[in-house]
């Protein structure tokens, strides 16, 4: 079985400018560089067959390339909040996209729950226990630095990964890529 996922890699600059934003951030873990992604679908652990049949339904897809956006910075959870994210502003490609990706996902025989999509880049999870003092600083950050923005960008792939979980946070693979535009 292998725990995966599909998602959008960044541009460098985007990145670099999260890296900024998270070096600020005085709450809960940051995910590491390489790491920072927009998902598409959470696929959970798969056997290897599934994947192989996913990665078939993922080759045939051809659609234009997303023009993608950052803006703002939340926190999911509300006062219970388990992650701090980017927020990526809707763009029409992009819903198309993940439309397009649970279809194969479905085709490809693998079941994904009904979820409301928020495009995201996860910068940080959060404890379940807080430490005292800690949502307050979690929001000051938030008043000080939400409304973050950068420019539109574009992805030019999107990626089907394999996720290990470890003690030290979860390991990205790339296990294969599919060109947008």
């Amino acid at each position: 079985m292998i725990r995966a996922f599909i998602g959008l890699p960044l541009p460098q600059d985007v990145v670099q400018a999260l890296q900024s934003v998270q070096g600020s951030l005085t709450v809960g873990r940051c995910v590491a560089a390489e790491n920072l992604h927009l998902t598409l679908a959470f696929l959970d652990e798969q056997p290897e067959a599934a994947l192989a049949a996913l990665h078939e339904e993922l080759t045939a897809i051809r659609l234009p390339v997303p023009r993608l956006r950052i803006s703002g910075l939340d926190v999911f959870g509300g006062d219970k909040a388990r992650l701090v994210y980017a927020s990526v502003a809707a763009d029409p490609d992009l819903a198309g996209l993940r439309t397009r990706v649970r279809g194969a996902v479905r085709k490809a025989g693998i079941h994904l729950p009904r979820e409301r999509f928020r495009p995201h880049v996860t910068l940080a999870r959060l404890r379940q226990r807080k430490a005292p003092g800690e949502i307050e600083r979690l929001y000051g950050f938030l008043a000080r630095a939400g409304a973050f923005s950068l420019p539109e960008f574009t992805v030019r792939e999107f990626v089907l990964y394999q996720s290990t979980l470890t003690p030290e946070g979860a390991i990205y693979d790339a296990l294969a890529s599919y060109p947008l535009g």
